[in-house]
């Protein structure tokens, strides 16, 4: 049976490298063919762990960690993803920022992505300051020749919990994509939805 814990701030710890193998494992696949290592992963989890403030959600199978999900407040994230929001005059104190949800995909399809969502959205509202939360994906074009058959963006699936993407806000990142030798910039674009105060 699997089962959802939520950590705050530094209470991740005996699961961070829970987490950054199971980033590398799911970013492999498109779209974002991320061949990640453990070393880059620790520096862009410490951004999380160290702010008190930042949420993660953990789905498990018995003890293991299965999915992931992240959520932190804009101000303690990194300028890169600051930077899109100061150019649209956007209050940075007023945005909590969702940075991933991974899952496994054999346990895809059982609801843990709403949980994830539900879950982060509920702890913005608990924080008390928050209007709107906030995430970015990777932009791929329609005919990119590296997405397989079948596949299905997750655009429907953030359209109905209320996002619209932003296609005036990016920002750009790099990493390293599979197969290739050197890193390379990426484009990602922002999603954003109000969110309504508690009830």
């Amino acid at each position: 049976m699997t089962h959802v814990r939520t950590f705050t701030g530094a209470t991740i710890g005996p699961h961070l490298d829970d987490v950054a193998r199971l980033r590398i494992a799911v970013f492999r696949a498109f779209p974002y063919l991320y061949d990640g290592d453990l070393a880059y992963e620790a520096g862009y989890l410490q951004t999380y762990s160290h702010s008190p403030e930042s949420l993660f959600v953990l789905a498990f199978d018995g003890d293991r960690v299965i999915g992931a999900s992240t959520g932190i407040p804009l101000t303690d994230e990194t300028a890169a993803f600051q930077q899109p929001f100061v150019e649209r005059g956007i209050d940075l104190g007023r945005v909590f920022y969702f940075g991933e949800s991974v899952l496994l995909p054999e346990y895809r399809g059982q609801g843990l992505g709403h949980r994830f969502f539900d879950e982060r959205e509920a702890y913005a509202r608990q924080l008390g300051r928050f209007d709107t939360t906030a995430f970015c994906a990777v932009v791929r074009a329609a005919d990119d020749p590296r997405r397989p058959p079948g596949y299905r963006p997750n655009d429907v699936f953030w359209t109905k919990r209320g996002y619209a993407q932003q296609p005036d806000m990016r920002c750009a990142i790099e990493w390293k994509e599979t197969g290739a030798t050197a890193p390379t910039v990426q484009q990602l674009a922002f999603w954003l939805r109000p969110l309504e105060p508690a009830a």
